[in-house]
């Protein structure tokens, strides 16, 4: 079993599902001077539009559909992600659902904050400004 150590960079994934991908660039844009100086890796379409929009550093991996949310997955597994956003449409059926669910269960089994809409968001990356400054 991996435990999370405290790192000076925060380590973000970012993860948005197409009718939050909007919701997820305003998000980012909001905190996107906290996040500049973060280590941040995000499925494909979302860290294409981070990168084009933002201007962020993006590791970026697959689509979610297509084995995104694994990789993401198998990343904070090794204990090299602090915290998730992920922006989910709780109103679209996803045809990667048992992906979608295996992350948020490795969240919770690894103990790593996971914000599944933009409130919970704002809490969780508010609280990561405080204990980087």
């Amino acid at each position: 079993m991996t435990t999370k150590t405290q790192t000076t960079i925060p380590r973000i994934a970012l993860i948005a599902h197409d009718k939050k991908k909007d919701d997820m660039i305003a998000l980012a844009a909001e905190y996107r001077a906290f996040l500049q100086g973060c280590t941040l890796s995000a499925t494909g379409t979302t860290g294409g539009r981070l990168i084009n929009e933002l201007g962020l550093a993006v590791e970026r991996k697959h689509s979610g559909p297509i084995g995104g949310d694994l990789q993401i997955g198998s990343l904070l597994v090794d204990g090299l992600i602090d915290c998730v956003i992920f922006l989910r449409d709780p109103m679209t059926p996803q045809p990667h659902e048992p992906d979608i669910n295996a992350l948020v269960r490795a969240c919770d089994v690894h103990n790593i904050p996971c914000a599944t809409n933009v409130s919970t968001a704002r809490l969780v990356l508010s609280q990561l400004m405080g204990t980087t400054s």
